[in-house]
């Protein structure tokens, strides 16, 4: 699971973790190296979603809170925006469930919205920063 993806101040280091599909604690089915493939490959696709209104990725904006991918490979995303009001909200889940589901491996994937904690521009790495001349 990618908990607090993009911890304040951190860079994109994240992690990935496969959920049991029940509350029994056992392994996952899927083998380490390919959780981690698909962890990478996940983020990567992640990377290629912006907003439309600024120009950088949701990623390094630090918008994507956690990534859990269970035994049937469903992903699961919890994700922000950096507004309540943003007029990309519409359109911003469904590039990333889009984006997420091309990945090889993936079964399909859901997107929610989640309001806490609330996405502040500390969220960024240090990429996004860049990109915005935020320093």
């Amino acid at each position: 699971m990618m908990d607090e993806a993009n911890a304040a101040g951190t860079e994109s280091a994240c992690l990935v973790e496969a959920r049991a599909g029940d509350a029994t604690d056992h392994s996952s089915n899927t083998p380490p190296d390919e959780m981690a493939r698909m962890g990478e490959e996940i983020i990567a696709a992640l990377k290629t979603v912006y907003d439309p209104e600024i120009p950088a990725d949701l990623y390094e904006l630090g918008l994507i809170y956690k990534i859990a991918i269970d035994d049937d490979r469903l992903v699961s995303i919890e994700m922000t925006l950096t507004s309540p009001n943003c007029p990309s909200a519409a359109e911003l889940p469904g590039q990333v469930r889009n984006a997420v589901k091309a990945v090889s491996g993936v079964h399909d994937a859901k997107v929610a919205i989640v309001w806490e904690p609330t996405w502040d521009p500390s969220r960024m790495s240090d990429e996004a920063r860049t990109v915005l001349n935020m320093w």
